[in-house]
Order: structure tokens, then sequence, then C-alpha cells
């Protein structure tokens, strides 16, 4: 066989000059090319700009803004200095309010496309936002040796690339996390094994109290914050890195755990006092909740808080209901209703979640909590907990969505369902389930718990007439 099919297409080396006409939904210009579509990465609608091709596609190629002619009013100056070769954001070139409307644009247009939603005849909920910079609490750094670089590189990876970009400091990590990028760099460097670390794992919680406290400029962090790294290594590290990495989390306060092979090889090394817990505060609720590192929790935290407040006074609960919370994670919202209803059962695929969900039931001294582990890619139907009677039910599904389960969900009957999103396509097919099953969708809107990328996490409210009987 001809090697020929194999071989890349050469792409045009001459830059063009391009009339951007629209956004996409991956938020990157929309023009035209001698008929063909192109998607040009850092324009935005209006703009007549100079791009360079990065990939060629059969029906679409792929450009990147090297020069805008013609600026957008829409268009601000990036805080970040590597913004243009770092993959981790997208959007840092539009204001705030712009990514917003963008957002609602992209949301509301799935709505109309997969569900025939008039965004007219719904109310529109208010965006809930916090800050726009220094908000990233988790994250999975990079790792890489390159000697032209002078060493270890860790950050995000590059924008069609699998290189990791050269960055000594990042925009959308909290303080604690984007003054380490440096110092890792050199404590990596001098590493014996340094060459077979591929990645850093990084979650951050709260000291006890939640006494989070602006930064100053002296010491560019905030106080009130806990940082855990997990180093992943394919080679096991012998005595004199394990002290440099001990060393390193003293001198930072940091909490350091390593990876030597799958999930549960993580352990903690130090400091030696076998918690392996991180927390995080929901004041509105007085709760704690407790995390591995390793868990998923929400990436920003402030965010997170109004998204909890939000549904639960959507989902306008008594003391007596009783609600259903799938997808429920280590009881996020779980914990929350539990403080406002008569009992709340969560759900949640993975067993070592609903562990971690039990767990945090007890340290909050809450007993009206039934856990139940339950592959949600499954049918519902033959489990006892679907065998009840739910007033109200939330929904914090994975970008898939619920589709497996949405018509089950929709046959319990409950008077108000609250979806959370984060995938408007999804939740625009699920919503098209909901309301052909009788439901009505109330309200719907976004939130910006990813703020300068194209990630659009929306909430939308589902209510069943009185006169809809159950399926």
């Amino acid at each position: 066989m001809s090697n020929r099919r194999h071989r890349k297409s050469r792409l045009p080396s001459e830059p063009v000059e391009i009339r951007i006409e629209s956004l996409s939904h991956e938020a990157r210009g929309v023009a035209r090319i001698d008929g063909k579509v192109v998607f040009v990465s850092g324009a935005l609608s209006g703009e007549r700009v100079i791009a360079t091709y990065v990939r060629r596609r059969s029906k679409l190629d792929e450009l990147k803004t090297d020069t805008v002619l013609e600026r957008s009013p829409q268009r601000v100056k990036p805080q970040c200095k590597v913004v243009d070769q770092c993959g981790g954001c997208s959007l840092q070139h539009m204001n705030s309010l712009a990514q917003i409307e963008f957002k609602e644009s992209v949301l509301f247009e799935q709505m109309q496309h997969a569900a025939k939603i008039d965004p007219q005849q719904i109310e529109i909920l208010p965006c809930l936002q916090a800050k726009a910079y220094h908000y990233r609490r988790k994250a999975r750094l990079a790792v890489r040796i390159v000697a032209k670089k002078g060493g270890a590189l860790v950050g995000f990876r590059e924008k069609y690339s699998s290189f990791i970009t050269n960055m000594n400091s990042c925009e959308v990590l909290v303080p604690e996390v984007a003054t380490l990028l440096q110092p890792l760099k050199e404590l990596i460097t001098g590493m014996k094994v340094s060459h077979s670390i591929p990645q850093i794992e990084v979650a951050v919680g709260e000291l006890a109290g939640n006494q989070v406290t602006p930064h100053t400029e002296s010491e560019g962090v905030e106080s009130g914050l806990q940082v855990a790294l997990v180093f992943r290594h394919l080679q096991p590290m012998g005595l004199e890195d394990l002290a440099s990495l001990k060393s390193f989390a003293e001198t930072h306060a940091l909490q350091l755990y390593l990876q030597p092979g799958g999930v549960d090889s993580v352990a903690k090394i130090y400091p030696e006092d076998g918690i392996e817990r991180l927390q995080y505060f929901l004041q509105d609720f007085g709760l704690e909740m407790r995390f591995h590192p390793m868990d998923f929790t929400q990436i920003n935290a402030e965010i997170n808080r109004l998204i909890v407040s939000k549904a639960l006074d959507l989902l306008g609960l008594t003391k007596d209901d009783i609600v259903l919370d799938l997808f429920c994670g280590l009881g996020n919202f779980t914990l929350a209703l539990a403080t406002q209803c008569h009992s709340v059962v969560g759900i949640e695929g993975s067993a070592e979640m609903v562990s971690r969900g039990e767990e945090n039931a007890a340290l909050n001294g809450l007993t009206n909590i039934s856990f139940f582990a339950a592959n949600l890619s499954n049918s519902i139907k033959a489990t006892s907990w679907a065998n009840q009677r739910y007033d109200k039910i939330l929904l914090d599904p994975p970008r898939s969505g619920a589709i497996e389960i949405i018509q089950e969900v929709a046959d319990l009957g409950a008077q108000r369902i609250v979806y959370i999103s984060c995938n408007p396509s999804t939740l625009a097919r699920d919503t098209a389930c909901l309301v052909n099953a009788g439901y009505q969708l109330k309200s719907a809107g976004v939130m910006d718990m990813f703020p300068h990328t194209n990630h659009v996490e929306s909430m939308a409210v589902f209510d069943r007439p009185k006169s809809a009987k159950k399926l």
C-alpha cells in the first residue's frame, strides 16, 4: 500500500487575511476561504485578521490569529503572557460580559435546535459570576525535560500540540499554585528521576475556618488555602529525590503525594500525619466537605458555593420533601439538601465516592441521607431507591448527560427537577426527553464556572404540571 494516503497534507505557509463572520460553539472565529469553512482561534466576530494555517481537514481548515487588523469592541488585552501558545484558555481576548453573552447564546441555540425551546418563553436565570482570574483549584500539570529549554517544563499543553507551554506563572490558577510553577521546574530539573515524571495533579482545599484573605503583593498568595501535589512517577524514587521533594513541600507548606502506578497507588508522604484529606466549606449551610486530592471536586470553589445555594433555592424545598440527588459525587449538593428537607437519597457510580459521601454526612452530623452506588448508565428500574416517591430531583451528570435514565427519571413523577450541566448539547437533548415526558422547562441560565474558556456550565429548572399524571 502506498504511504501517500498516510502522508499529511502540507499546510499553506503564507498567512491569509480573513473577515470573521461569527463564532463557533467552541469560541473560534468562523469564516470562509474560497468557499471552504475555516475556524480561526483568537479571533472575534466582525474582526479582520491575518491568520496562519495550523490544520487542514476535508470539510474545514483551522487557523490561528497572528495580527488583528480591525478589532471587535469586545476585544481586551489578555493578562497572560503566553496566552497565544497555552491551551489552558481560549477566551482571554474577549471581555467578561461578552464571554457570558456568548455562553448564553450557545446554551439557547442548543435548546432551540434539540428541544425546540423558545428562550423568550422561559425565565432566563441571571448568570452566576465570581472572580475571572486566579480561580482554578484543580489542575493536571504536564511535565517534561527539554534540554534546549534548560531543564523541566511544567504547565499546560500548547494549543494544537502535545508540547508543554514554557510558562513561569498562570493567570487562572489560584496564586498559591501559580507561584509554584517556576520553583517546580527548578526542583524537577535537579531530580535524578526527572525524566520519569510525566505529570503533577494539583488540588487545593481550605484551612479550617476558611479564613481566606486577599493575597498581598509581597507574598503573591492568599492565606487560608492548602495545596496538595500528586507526583506521577514511572520509576522508583531514591532517597535523595524523596528528601528533595519533602524539603520542597516543607518550604512551601504543601501536602505531598506520590503515584507510582494507578490511582490506587497514590499515597501521602508529607506531612506524615496519616490524614489524606483536604476540605472546603459550604458556609451557607454550615458544612465542611472533605475530599482526597484525587477526588472529583469543582475547580472553582466560589462559583460552586453559588451554584449549590442557587440550586436549592430553585428547588423550593420544604421540610417535608424527599429529594433524589443523582450523580451526587462526594455529597456536594446532597448534604446541603439534607439541611433543608425531610430526607435525601444520593446516587453515585463510584463506590469510593459513596463512602466519601457517607464520611461527610457523619462528619456533619446528618442522619437523613442514604447513599447508594449505582451505574447510572444503566436502567434504574430494578433498584430499591427508584421505587419510592420523590418530591424533588437534582441531576448533576457528567458531560455525556443522563440520556440512559432520563425517561426513567421522568417516570418518578417528581414535582420539580433541577438539572446542572457542563455540556449544553447533552442538556438540550435531555431537555427534549423531559418535555416529551410531560415536564415544562421553566427557567435556565449559565454559570461562569470556567472563565476564559469555551466550557459552558448551566442550570435548568423543570416542573411537572399539576394536571400531569405519573407515567
